[in-house]
């Protein structure tokens, strides 16, 4: 399906998998946090894109799928490996420096990226007043969860804040870039292939400049939490947003994406005892507002 095809609204098939994705990149910021007390968090992610980028060949070399092409697309798909490695080395080396709750909600900034971008970028994707009405209002739950430091905060916070957020930039044109160039030409397993190979090299460079020692130590957290965001989150969760990017409205499904920093919150609580605010129960239903207001679609609602 083209992206001049793709559907405007989401249907509850899309719905439900926008869900369960934005439950699992929730509970994936806690994961970095555990690996952090290891293993070097650019080298992690390098390793990150390592394991899902074979279990990526492997899936190809399955289904009789070329691993690489030989054309435009191979820029294109290099394009997006540089925006996609830089991002994550924002979001592991941010993440020193600040909480896995305050990590999600700026990287979450995306949404707004790609819905402003879509708007300029992307036929047919255009942003309309009841779209920015709920973008607005569902980043105003997301900031009422946030509002003020918490307890703990250390006094370079500043620098993993400022580094989450160029994170949260990056996923937007790297959204964008997807959908403008790759969307009608590609697979979505190349699309997702492309994004992880050509980040390794990116990351693996970062890592020998701004990391002298890799690993610290292993233990079997350590290790399940580097399965989980290889293959569970960059892997097959990955692959699965790539098929609804080809498939759907970005602006809508970048809209849903605004539940992750919820259960980002929720995961930092319960695994890592971060602290819960009041304004949690507040900005939730805000988030909901929002994210119905995105998605009405008019005759016919929600669809």
């Amino acid at each position: 399906m083209s992206s001049a095809e793709s559907r405007d609204y989401l249907d509850l098939k899309a719905i439900i998998a926008i869900l369960i994705l934005t439950l699992l990149w929730g509970m994936n910021y806690a994961a970095i946090k555990f690996s952090n007390q290891g293993v070097s968090p650019v080298f992690a992610s390098a390793l990150r894109s390592l394991i899902a980028s074979i279990c990526g060949a492997i899936y190809c070399l399955r289904k009789g799928e070329r691993l690489f092409h030989t054309d435009i697309r191979l820029f294109h798909g290099g394009i997006v490996g540089l925006l996609f490695g830089l991002e994550f080395a924002c979001i592991y080396f941010g993440m020193l420096y600040t909480d896995s709750a305050r990590s999600v909600v700026f990287v979450y900034l995306s949404p707004f990226v790609v819905a402003v971008g879509a708007h300029f970028f992307l036929r047919g994707d255009r942003l309309t007043v009841l779209k920015t009405l709920g973008l607005v209002i569902a980043f105003m739950g997301i900031f009422s969860v946030f509002y003020g430091k918490p307890k703990t905060a250390k006094p370079n916070m500043i620098l993993g804040d400022i580094l989450e957020i160029i994170a949260g930039i990056l996923w937007g044109a790297t959204t964008l870039y997807i959908k403008r160039f790759m969307a009608e030409k590609v697979e979505p397993i190349h699309t997702f292939l492309y994004q992880l190979f050509f980040s390794i090299p990116i990351l693996f460079a970062v890592s020998l400049i701004l990391e002298p020692t890799w690993v610290y130590q292993i233990n079997t957290s350590i290790v399940a939490s580097l399965f989980y965001q290889s293959v569970i989150v960059a892997f097959i969760s990955y692959f699965v947003w790539f098929k609804l990017i080809h498939q759907y409205s970005v602006s809508r499904l970048s809209a849903f994406t605004f539940f992750t920093p919820i259960f980002g919150v929720l995961s930092g609580i319960f695994f890592l005892s971060e602290e819960f605010t009041f304004s949690l129960m507040v900005g939730l239903p805000m988030v909901s507002v929002g994210i119905f207001l995105v998605n009405w679609k008019k005759k016919t609602g929600i669809q």
